[in-house]
């Protein structure tokens, strides 16, 4: 089991990174060669980039079975996955369109947000690392850090 901190905690990174936030919605449910292989294309490159410390993604959860919130180093890191032939991303995305890609079956969205310095805030209380608790630096929210108002600011100094 993880260990648990009990107490507030705050977690900062150093200079600019990216959330990635990426998921489907199954339109169609009983349509499962559709849906399917875009539900298993996820784990794969996901495993992918755990092989290549070099690729940027900091790390990764899944808040829901059809959503995967990832943390990278740069915008510059998560496009080089996209578009780069060394990564499964293109294969993938080729078989999505060849599969019928916007025809109605399988929806795919993604958000990308690039953050700056002090431009984020966050709390966990009683929790194991979670988030960028994984992926930053981990400290207790007191003190200097014990607001959110602190905590927003105290990474931009």
């Amino acid at each position: 089991m993880a260990k648990i901190f009990p107490q507030k905690m705050t977690a900062e990174m150093d200079g600019e990174f990216v959330v990635f936030i990426i998921g489907m919605r199954i339109n169609k449910p009983w349509k499962v060669h559709k849906w399917l292989p875009v539900f298993l294309a996820m784990p794969r490159m996901l495993k992918e980039l755990r092989g290549r410390p070099d690729s940027g993604l900091l790390g990764y959860w899944y808040p829901g079975p059809l959503t995967v919130i990832q943390y990278w180093r740069s915008f510059e890191h998560l496009e080089a996955f996209a578009h780069g032939r060394g990564y499964g991303h293109l294969p993938a995305e080729r078989a999505f369109f060849r599969r019928g890609g916007f025809n109605g079956d399988v929806g795919i969205w993604h958000e990308t947000y690039r953050v700056a310095p002090g431009m984020y805030e966050v709390v966990y209380g009683n929790m194991p690392a979670h988030g960028l608790g994984k992926v930053g630096r981990l400290m207790p929210a007191a003190g200097p850090r014990d607001t959110a108002r602190q905590r927003m600011t105290a990474g931009a100094q």
